[in-house]
């Protein structure tokens, strides 16, 4: 890539500001998670209803997807995102000032910290409409590395809960939310070509494509898988190996960053060698990496290893998924957008509340696991049956700017 040509094609200060942006919002929308020890020790929370408890926030920031994705369009990105952290800011304040004192007032926090996770469909547009096709992989990678935010909520959610009580780690969190939201004011701009508003018929009318859940479902594996472990691994660790939720913090944290960290290598590989043959390598890799951390290994730190190869399978798959995504929808980026971001979140849904519940009903997590390496496996076979009919349907458009 000509490192000169993609640092004059888009707008740099704004590709920060939604990576910025992108970064806290996904710290707070993982939250629960890191501080989910805590939280069920003083609730008396079993298994299962911690595992839906991390998972309420994945949900609900998936179905908020979608409204958002309406919201950039109808609005703008820009304008989008304030809202929604405005939302999450106000959320945060009152479980701060107010309390936590029950499962039902934790699940209800859940559903306001979806707005967080619903970032995703404002700042990837953000960006992306900036950027031409043949840098839209590394583009979209730098933006979509904010998901880097889940690591910094496992790397000091646990111990700051240590030191001032979980509920106080609220309001310690407002800080940069407020700051990293002004910055964002000033240093994000709307890109001038942005398409028109749609109707709501014509957002139904792309999921008359078949492509659309082609992507929908790719994205359900590599970033459900990424997401789900991230709001998981805390618990997991905890559980599994008895580690204290700081230091399953330290672990979670690290197998977090190398998912996060290799997005961007993820867009500028597939921008390489193709976001079909890019993503296909992931999802082997990934099915098995969980399928060898589903026998439970005897060692955290062998587990933490072969986590953080998953993360890194994962991480890659996010940024191949998008670099194909607005090379055929990028008339419909906003709402493909909320679409396959949707997609993503109820995959890790699917992921953390189904650790909850297998080991709840089995007493082991690894039913879980091999699961959704099954459906990694399943990904690949429907990537597999696709490619040939997209590299003849997409049109010379697609193919003379970019490969996939």
């Amino acid at each position: 890539m000509d490192k000169k040509s993609f640092l004059h094609a888009g707008h740099l200060p704004t590709l920060l500001a939604a990576f910025l942006y992108f970064d806290l919002a996904f710290m707070v929308w993982v939250l629960l998670g890191p501080l989910g020890v805590g939280i069920a020790r003083d609730l008396g929370l079993s298994h299962a209803e911690k595992g839906l408890m991390v998972a309420t926030p994945v949900l609900a920031g998936a179905l908020l997807r979608i409204v958002m994705g309406i919201l950039v369009d109808r609005l703008s990105p820009k304008k989008a995102a304030i809202i929604g952290q405005l939302v999450v800011i106000v959320a945060m304040a009152y479980a701060w000032q107010i309390g936590i004192h029950s499962y039902r007032e934790v699940l209800l926090l859940g559903l306001f910290l979806g707005v967080a996770g619903a970032s995703f469909a404002a700042a990837l547009p953000l960006a992306s409409r900036w950027y031409p096709a043949e840098h839209q992989g590394t583009a979209m990678g730098i933006a979509g590395a904010g998901n880097s935010g889940t690591a910094l909520a496992a790397l000091f959610a646990p111990g700051l809960a240590a030191a001032f009580g979980w509920v106080n780690v609220f309001g310690i969190v407002l800080v940069p939310l407020v700051l990293v939201l002004v910055a964002f004011f000033f240093m994000a701009k709307d890109a001038p070509d942005a398409p028109p508003p749609k109707t709501l018929a014509e957002y139904l009318k792309v999921l008359k494509d078949k492509d659309a859940w082609w992507f929908m479902f790719f994205y359900s594996v590599t970033f459900g898988g990424f997401v789900g472990l991230a709001s998981s691994l805390v618990i997991y660790f905890n559980t599994q190996y008895a580690l204290d939720p700081k230091t399953a913090g330290f672990f979670t944290a690290g197998c977090v960053f190398a998912g996060s960290l290799v997005r961007p290598i993820g867009g500028y590989v597939a921008d390489r060698v193709g976001g079909v043959k890019s993503l296909s390598v992931m999802y082997i890799l990934a099915a098995i990496f969980l399928a060898v951390v589903s026998v439970g290994l005897p060692a955290a730190w062998m587990a933490l290893v072969v986590f953080v190869c998953a993360m890194l399978a994962l991480g890659m798959g996010n940024g191949a998924v998008f670099q194909l995504v607005p090379q055929r929808f990028k008339k419909e980026i906003g709402v493909m957008t909320g679409l396959v971001g949707m997609a993503g979140g109820v995959g890790g849904f699917y992921l953390a509340s189904s650790l909850g519940y297998s080991k709840q009903l089995t007493g082991s997590y690894q039913l879980g696991f091999m699961i959704f390496a099954a459906l990694a496996i399943l990904a690949l076979f429907g990537l597999t049956s696709v490619k040939t009919r997209w590299r003849t349907t997409w049109g010379a458009s697609y193919l003379t700017t970019a490969k996939i």
